[in-house]
């Protein structure tokens, strides 16, 4: 091959290299950025955030209409503040709407009505609901309703939801750590509830309904939870409530403890449907903890980030050998782009060599002939 089509053809492979690490390196960044954050959900979650509203910055204000749209005004005031968080400006009027939907939700009539719903049913999807439901379990009314209906089915033979059975008879021992420790146990307490709750309503991810479910097998004693059920009497609340506890087997409940404080933790900073968005998206107890760090960095925009986000915020949904495979190629390519500026210039500097030599000759030739 001739000295010249040598050099343009290492000088090509230095531009096509050249070309190929610029259009791989945003994608090998953020692979990267991902890859050293994949163990902090609040960074990971920063990195993902980014690169959405890079590619839309509507995103956030879309978010905030469709959750005007579904009622959800909690969810609006948490796209709202993410926004402001991000410097994101939103469409006209949105903010107003959405504080004077979060007024309305927030009023002396609606708060009443959600308590005594929660209070009732112990169903709670928000906070006035939630505190009815929290004290229903406070004063031992919801744990011992739940004991006593799921109880009922497996004395009967019938099917019984032992994972709401597990966290109602934990939530009889919790309940009176937390008059114990003069509400100290409170988080735990709600973080019970709210699992509970999810559970009932279908809120509660299916890889968490599994592992909870698992864990809350070996909680109760069934032949001694029966006899409890069948012996219960109003005329002894006392009585029945320590026949119940007794049933509770209390040294292999820690899991499910763990998993109530974390939900306690997401409810206190990103309140209760946070709490709730965050147990429909988790596939185990990590996922929850993770969730609690993000929300105890986040606060309120935490909803807003899930929403966005989904699992993504919490932990790497793509996996771990395709992002370095971005970092890898981009790497091979800027490589290539260096050997074949190594053999250009090794290649144009052979042929300055050669044509110097041959000058050189061709002078002593003449001055020879000469």
């Amino acid at each position: 091959m001739k000295p010249a089509r040598r050099i343009g053809v290492a000088a090509a492979g230095a531009v096509a290299s050249a070309a190929v690490f610029a259009v791989l390196l945003p994608h090998a960044r953020e692979a990267g950025t991902l890859l050293m954050a994949q163990d902090d959900p609040v960074a990971l979650s920063d990195t993902r955030i980014n690169s959405a509203l890079r590619t839309d910055r509507a995103t956030i204000g879309q978010g905030a209409e469709q959750a005007l749209k579904a009622g959800d005004a909690d969810l609006a005031k948490s796209f709202v503040e993410l926004a402001q968080d991000r410097g994101v400006v939103l469409p006209s009027g949105v903010s107003e709407r959405v504080d004077a939907a979060v007024a309305d939700e927030n009023s002396t009539a609606s708060m009443a009505k959600r308590f005594a719903t929660g209070l009732v049913t112990g169903e709670a999807d928000d906070v006035a609901s939630l505190s009815g439901t929290v004290a229903g379990d406070l004063f031992v009314f919801g744990d011992i309703r739940d004991v006593v209906r799921e109880g009922k089915r497996l004395a009967m033979g019938e099917e019984a939801d032992q994972l709401v059975l597990g966290l109602a008879s934990a939530g009889l021992v919790v309940t009176a750590a937390t008059y114990v420790s003069a509400g100290g146990a409170t988080p735990v307490r709600a973080g019970l509830s709210m699992v509970k709750d999810a559970r009932k309503v279908g809120r509660l991810g299916a890889g968490l309904t599994e592992w909870a479910g698992r864990s809350a097998r070996g909680v109760v004693d069934a032949p001694m939870l029966q006899k409890a059920v069948a012996d219960a009497s109003l005329a002894r609340p006392g009585q029945t409530i320590s026949a119940m506890k007794a049933a509770f087997k209390a040294e292999k409940a820690g899991a499910l403890v763990r998993l109530a404080k974390d939900v306690g933790r997401v409810g206190e900073k990103a309140g209760t449907k946070g709490a709730l968005d965050v147990l429909r998206i988790a596939d185990g107890p990590k996922d929850v903890a993770r969730a609690a760090r993000l929300a105890e960095s986040k606060g309120s925009q935490t909803r807003a980030i899930v929403k966005i986000l989904g699992r993504g915020a919490l932990l790497l949904t793509a996996g771990a050998f395709n992002l370095a495979w971005w970092v890898f190629a981009a790497l091979l390519a800027l490589f290539g782009f260096i050997t074949s500026i190594k053999a250009t210039t090794e290649r144009l500097t052979l042929a300055w060599i050669q044509r110097s030599k041959l000058k050189r000759a061709r002078r002593e030739l003449a001055h020879a002939q000469a």
